[in-house]
């Protein structure tokens, strides 16, 4: 499925969609170039998950951000700065990942061999075009 996000004023009602979308799994990744909006689609995701959005904000340097929702911890993951799957581990990702609370992951691909199969998880690409700046959002 592919979203167009026309505008920010979009974010509530596609995270809406999104979070119906994922039903049992707990493992989200996002794929997309620096500055395409990764973190602030994640701040509307967990705005709609019951989260304060002033509380959301880029783990770039912390690694991991922990977030309080309704539903329990929401972990919230940039991989950017991680060289290798050693400092994966060393961060404890595994625990997150089989605690059965929401993981949302930027910059995966270091932590690929540690993730839940494609199918068992929700794969987000934000895309951005070149000549517009129109984002759109491709889920699988």
């Amino acid at each position: 499925m592919t979203l167009n996000i026309p505008s920010t004023d979009a974010l509530p009602e596609i995270a809406a969609q999104v979070a119906a979308m994922l039903g049992e799994r707990r493992v989200v990744v996002f794929q997309a170039p620096m500055g395409a909006g990764k973190t602030t689609f994640i701040s509307a995701l967990c705005a709609h998950l019951g989260v304060d959005p002033l509380e959301v904000n880029s783990p770039t340097f912390a690694i991991v951000n922990d977030y309080s929702s309704p539903a329990g911890p929401i972990y919230h993951f940039d991989l950017y700065r991680l060289r290798d799957l050693e400092e994966v581990l060393d961060i404890g990702l595994t625990d997150y990942l089989d605690s059965d609370h929401l993981c949302l992951i930027e910059w995966p691909d270091v932590a690929e061999p540690l993730l839940p199969s494609p199918k068992e998880r929700v794969n987000i690409s934000i895309n951005v075009d070149p000549d517009t700046g129109l984002r759109t959002l491709t889920i699988d």
